[in-house]
Order: structure tokens, then C-alpha cells, then sequence
């Protein structure tokens, strides 16, 4: 008796993980950093919602996670469950499917400076030579490593929700324009593209 009572009032939440999935610790963040094929996702941002009904409070949560593979491409994604670890699992899952191919120069850093926005949050991204870093704060360094940018200079001059900073950074993302893309757009070289721009993307800047 003492060796199958303990199991089923300890596993809060198990219905999650059918199938064989691994029980106990790290049924959260583990199982998901496994599912994917070198994919790396860092947890930006938690919120915790309280819904006052007859018998009390009841507590939800909602998560922001961005998921990248290192090389250009990110996702963002946000869940919400009435515990953590399913929340995150449901953002992830979420960004998994919401990633968009961004293209780098030299696979370290923007082609050129950009600007974001979304709503009341605004986003300034410019890109750096080698050695720089990521100089970048909150969400937004969350978004460049993942990504997998090296150098790179963001400064957010809206909102700080964390919601709206995500945002505006992918929003300045894909407006982002690789020579290769302007020259097939202009009918021309790509090193006709490249010679012709004084700094990392003033060519293609004016695009």
C-alpha cells in the first residue's frame, strides 16, 4: 500500500505528461528545451491574473517566451493556464510555430539600423561592428540571443511592457532587408548593391 498511495496526491498537474512522459522535477522547461531541434527559448516575462469568485481567489498565469535556433531564426509566443509550467509549455509551443527566418550580416548582426513599433512600445535596432555585444536590455536582449546576434545596439523609447517591446522588436525584424533581397528587388548585382553603401545599410535603408 505504501509503495502506490504517494504517486497520485503528489503529481499535481500530471495530466499534462501522458504517454510515458518523465514524471517529477523538470517536467516544465526540460521537456521543452527536448522537443526541439536545438532550439533555445528563455522566458521573458510571467503574469499572474486573480479572479475573485464565490469560494475566493482563483489564480491564472500568463507567459512570454521566445524561442530561436541560434541562427537567424525566432519566435515569440505567449500561453496561459492555471499553472506555470503549462503556461510556459503553451507559449513555447506557440513560439515554435510562429518563427520567421531573419537575415543577419555575417551572421552577427543586423544589415542596417530600424525602427519598431507596435502600439505604444517603439524600438530603435542598429547594427555594430564586431566586438560590440549586445547591448540591449530586458526582452529585447531575450530576442537577440536567442536569434543568435552577436553585435548590436537596441534602445527601447516607448513602452516597457514587455509585451509590446517583443513586438515592436520582431515588427522592426522583418522590415530588415538583406542585399541580396534589394538587389533581386532592383533588378541588379548584389556587389553593385554592397559597393555603393557608405555604412552598414544606407542602400538599403532607402529601400
Amino acid at each position: 500500500m505504501s509503495e502506490t498511495t504517494p504517486p497520485s496526491p503528489q503529481r499535481r498537474g500530471g495530466q499534462g505528461a501522458p504517454g510515458g512522459a518523465p514524471r517529477g522535477r523538470g517536467r516544465g522547461r526540460d521537456n521543452e528545451r527536448d522537443e526541439g531541434d536545438d532550439l533555445l527559448d528563455k522566458l521573458v516575462h510571467i503574469n499572474r491574473v486573480a479572479k475573485v469568485v464565490k469560494g475566493g481567489r482563483r489564480f491564472s498565469f500568463g507567459a512570454l517566451v521566445v524561442v530561436g535556433d541560434g541562427r537567424g531564426r525566432v519566435g515569440y509566443g505567449t500561453g496561459k493556464a492555471r499553472e506555470v509550467p503549462e503556461a510556459i509549455r503553451k507559449a513555447t509551443d506557440s513560439a515554435k510555430r510562429n518563427m520567421v527566418q531573419i537575415p543577419l550580416r555575417e551572421g552577427r548582426t543586423l544589415h542596417h539600423d530600424v525602427k519598431g513599433r507596435f502600439g505604444a512600445g517603439k524600438v530603435f535596432l542598429r547594427a555594430a561592428p564586431a566586438g560590440t555585444g549586445v547591448i540591449a536590455g530586458g526582452p529585447m536582449r531575450a530576442v537577440f540571443e536567442t536569434m543568435g546576434v552577436q553585435d548590436v545596439v537596441a534602445k527601447s523609447i516607448g513602452s516597457s511592457n514587455p509585451h509590446n517591446m517583443v513586438k515592436a522588436t520582431f515588427q522592426a525584424l522583418q522590415s530588415c532587408s538583406s542585399p541580396r533581397s534589394v538587389a533581386a528587388r532592383r533588378g541588379k548585382k548584389v556587389a553593385e548593391i554592397v559597393s555603393r553603401r557608405g555604412g552598414p545599410a544606407e542602400a538599403v535603408a532607402k529601400e
